[in-house]
């Protein structure tokens, strides 16, 4: 049966990839999904007819679209013979049966015309240990699958015969990254502000989701549509907007921008109140607030044109965005803040204009009131920003790493210092003592300590010699280093890590919906309210009408507070996912923040996330010279990428100061089982127990003596074993300790391994945990999963191999420890960066402070507006004899937003087990 090969649309993450599975299987459980790491194309097997694939895959939300076969041409490597030749049509043929291929043995060089892309194939051919550089001619075909690929990504590699499996690994947050596009807001006052601008947005046919955070004031869109239309959009909808091209740049500019509007705030509060508490002085010491004399009359007009002028220096903002609003048949809170304050100086001209349409006992004079309200207000927002400016704490801390300039070395060994802007892969940089690194790079030359402790959180500075890699934003220690640039700019892994986390601060949890619900249509209703308020005391209320029409309607509009329901959500997210990320754990968005609150159990993959990930020999067993014996194994393993391979040559290296050579030959990897070779005329065997029962080798009968928590390996000479070992994956130091510690917070913990029943059950016991199944597969660990949530669970998953992907993906909350591979990291929820089981329960103990501080926020906004909203409108009048004044009413809102944001604030005080960790090393 012929395969479909496609190109896909819309997949982002591990997530995509799952739902798109689950699907296919649901309809064809024959059929298998192969896709990309850049979740751009895909192989599906055992399935031929694309009309149907095509309308699965639309039922599911993506796009898809057949692949045409492209001429392509690579240059070889220890191809030797026909069987070579045979092992590459299958490699290739698998994938796409209609591939033709023809091999040059003598020149070294395949020529194929395939559906297949540049990277499957590359995969293919290194896994045959066949490929070499790619020809020119390869580059001339790739522009052409490039120009296919654009069709479906606009940010499609224009070179796609550079690609390796490596190359799609290290793109996979890019692939994302070509829907999203970053803006900068301004204008925004509000949570209404807010909902307009979504609703523009989302009224742009290639607009799928908008995410904005109103406490940064930026918006992130995802799709295909310019950043150019999405400005224009925003501008047409009355606010401003500019794209957000460099994150560091972007954070330094807010900073600066909110530095300046808080000192342009306290300077408009000044001027303000420098004219208001004189005015309001001077009517509480019994001076007339009222107009009874042509003398008072021309004093209180130029004192009405002055208050006017000052208003408009301290208040322009506000009026104007009210205009900008109403043009747009909008309003916001501006829009409340200019009706109250004009209506005030309106009423108060309107009196010392005309007084004798006035009863005396409404000609009162609110000249002081409107001028206040603005001055409070303007205070209130001071007061605001630099709450806010805390809250971004986190992301400044990352930033910082960041150094702006390298020491780039020329071909001559001389040094200039460049911006990192300019840096390119390849260059050469010199690393002072005491610098921070500026690239993702490998070590050329120099020996020195780097302190990693922003990635890893070890506290030791960890020995840096040539060849090894070294990370952007860590610290070298006392000697200098070259470096070769590997990775620059976006990048890096630390730039990687700043996108995640401010991504992820910009996104709303699902708790913020109710809130949004009601800020869409808040000021609307307010402002019916306060009409509502107005016609009440007008046919209702008592003499003076006029005065307590104005008194009310005026308090009912400044009081209300669209601000504190529009921070209530973001401000906190913000500073939880930043206490995350200084805690060494990545929440990817607001769902996973909120969901990780939620969790009762959790599932613990064993290799990488219980233990260290690093097998050890931990007992061996020889039966011979061990001098010979360990250097045929040694020569048989070294050029082995296996884990037990490494932990093989290690042991070997330990044991023996002086390995002899010994040129094995024949030398084969047999899938599953192990290693076969010949030497001197002898057969040679290194793997498990089915490779030595195939080849019916009998086993010791002693060596049930070995650790039973380890894997075995078996070396037979001649069909005769010659030597055993068991090899151990030690636990992490803390592991058993952090079990414990969920444990102790009423949480399940299920340990699901691909390791024998015997190794899960000792490292079960180990740890304390009372659950625990082995020899899985990853079907079955994604079998249990569901069981667990079918009883009702709230289940989190931890691991840290591509074997986990399935379940990480199904969890409700999935965990990757940072050091896993790409595949489990992209499709996790959380990324624990410190390698630590203690970052599970820090992260979800700042979920559940987060969660509580959020509701806290919106308990109080809703509150506040509540109470505050009736009792401007004059509920308590019937007991007082007294109307809530306006100026009270704006001191009240601001009071309001300080309040949540404060509050908010004090997550910045939560203590974690890492920090704590770390204050005591």
């Amino acid at each position: 049966m012929s395969n479909l090969v496609v190109d896909l649309e819309g997949l982002s993450c591990g997530k995509c990839v799952a739902k798109l599975s689950q699907a296919l299987q649901q309809q064809h459980p024959e059929a298998v999904l192969q896709v990309s790491n850049d979740k751009r194309h895909a192989i599906v097997n055992q399935l031929e007819d694309f009309a149907e694939f095509n309308q699965l895959i639309e039922q599911t939300g993506y796009r898809s679209q057949q692949r045409s076969a492209q001429a392509y041409q690579y240059s070889l490597q220890n191809v030797k013979c026909g069987h070579c030749v045979k092992k590459i049509e299958q490699a290739i043929q698998g994938d796409d049966p209609e591939a033709e291929l023809s091999v040059d043995i003598q020149q070294q060089t395949l020529q194929l015309s395939t559906r297949l892309w540049p990277s499957q194939i590359e995969q293919r051919l290194s896994e045959l240990n066949y490929l070499a550089e790619a020809q020119p001619e390869t580059e001339i075909a790739a522009e052409a699958e490039a120009e296919v690929e654009t069709e479906a990504s606009p940010k499609a590699n224009s070179n796609a015969s550079q690609h390796s499996p490596a190359d799609d690994a290290a793109t996979n947050a890019p692939s994302s990254d070509s829907s999203l596009t970053r803006l900068n807001l301004s204008g925004v006052t509000c949570a209404s502000c807010v909902n307009t601008i979504e609703q523009a947005l989302h009224k742009l046919d290639k607009v799928t989701k908008v995410e904005i955070n109103f406490a940064e004031r930026t918006a992130s869109v995802f799709g295909e549509e310019s950043a150019d239309s999405l400005i224009n959009q925003i501008e047409q909808a009355g606010y401003g907007a500019s794209l957000i091209e460099d994150e560091q740049q972007a954070q330094q500019q807010r900073s600066s921008d909110d530095k300046q509007e808080y000192r342009h705030k306290l300077m408009q509060t000044g001027l303000s109140l420098l004219l208001a508490v004189p005015l309001m002085g001077y009517g509480l010491a019994g001076g007339a607030m009222s107009v009874s004399s042509p003398g008072q009359q021309a004093w209180w007009l130029f004192v009405g044109l002055v208050i006017l002028l000052v208003m408009w220096v301290s208040g322009k903002q506000f009026f104007s965005s009210a205009w900008k609003s109403l043009k747009h048949r909008q309003a916001n809170m501006d829009t409340l803040i200019a009706l109250g304050t004009g209506a005030a100086w309106l009423y108060s001209m309107a009196v010392v204009i005309s007084p004798s349409l006035f009863p005396s006992n409404a000609q009162h004079l609110y000249f002081e009131a409107s001028v206040m309200i603005i001055g409070l207000i303007n205070l209130g927002k001071a007061l605001e920003l630099k709450a806010r400016g805390k809250t971004s704490s986190a992301i400044n801390q990352l930033l910082n790493l960041q150094s702006n300039t390298a020491q780039r070395l020329d071909q001559n060994g001389n040094t200039s210092v460049v911006a990192i802007s300019e840096l390119k892969i390849g260059d050469q940089l010199l690393v002072r003592p005491g610098d921070s690194i500026p690239v993702d790079g490998k070590v050329l030359k120099g020996n020195s300590t780097v302190d990693e402790s922003m990635l890893s959180g070890e506290p030791i500075p960890i020995e840096k010699t040539e060849g090894q890699n070294v990370s952007a934003g860590t610290i070298n220690g006392n000697q200098p280093l070259v470096i070769s640039a590997e990775k620059v700019g976006k990048d890096t892994l630390l730039a990687k890590i700043v996108d995640l986390v401010s991504r992820a601060q910009n996104s709303k949890p699902p708790i913020s919906q109710l809130a949004d619900k009601v800020s869409a249509v808040f000021v609307p209703s307010v402002m019916i309210i306060a009409i509502i308020t107005a016609l009440a005391w007008y046919n209702f209320g008592p003499e003076p009408l006029g005065v307590n029409m104005l008194i009310a309607a005026c308090s009912v509009l400044i009081i209300a507070c669209p601000c504190a329901l529009g921070l209530a959500t973001p401000i906190s997210t913000m500073i939880g996912v930043g206490k995350a990320a200084e805690a060494g754990g990545l929440i990817r968005n607001g769902e996973a923040l909120q969901n990780a609150s939620q969790i009762n159990l959790i599932i613990l993959d064993k290799t990488g996330t219980i233990t260290q990930g690093k097998p050890q020999v931990s007992q061996s067993q020889l039966h011979g010279d061990a001098t010979s014996l360990l250097a045929l194994i040694y020569a048989m393993e070294r050029a082995s990428s296996h884990p037990l391979a490494s932990a093989m040559v290690s042991y070997v290296e330990q044991q023996l100061d002086d390995i002899p050579t010994r040129d094995v030959a024949e030398l084969n990897n047999i899938s599953g089982l192990g290693l076969s070779a010949r030497y001197q005329q002898q057969d040679l065997l290194l793997g498990n127990s089915k490779l030595m029962q195939q080849q019916g080798v009998e086993l010791s009968t002693n060596e049930q003596q070995l650790d039973v928590s380890g894997s075995r390996v078996y070396f037979a000479v001649d069909g005769k074993l010659m030597a055993e070992f068991s090899i151990s994956d030690p636990l992490k130091e803390d592991s058993a300790e952090a079990i414990k510690a969920l444990q102790t917070q009423g949480i399940k913990v299920v340990m699901l391994s691909g390791d024998n029943q015997a190794t899960a059950a000792a490292i079960a016991k180990q740890t304390g945990l009372d659950e625990f199944h082995g020899e899985l597969l990853p079907d079955d660990k994604l079998s249990y999963l569901k069981q667990y949530q079918q009883q009702g669970y709230r289940v989190a998953m931890v691991g840290d191999g591509i074997n986990d992907a399935p379940a990480l993906a199904a969890a409700d909350v999935s965990f990757a420890m940072g050091q896993g591979t790409d595949v489990a990291i992209e499709t996790a929820d959380i990324t624990l960066m410190r390698g630590s089981l203690h970052g599970i329960a820090d992260s979800m103990r700042i979920s559940r402070a987060t969660l509580t501080n959020i509701k806290q926020n919106l308990w109080g906004a809703f509150i506040y507006n509540s109470l505050g909203i009736p009792i401007a409108a004059g509920l308590l009048y019937p007991f007082t004899g007294m109307l809530l004044s306006p100026i009270i009413a704006g001191v009240a809102m601001s009071l309001s937003s300080i309040t949540v944001v404060s509050n908010a604030n004090r997550l910045r005080t939560l203590s974690v087990h890492q920090q704590e960790a770390q204050h005591a090393n």
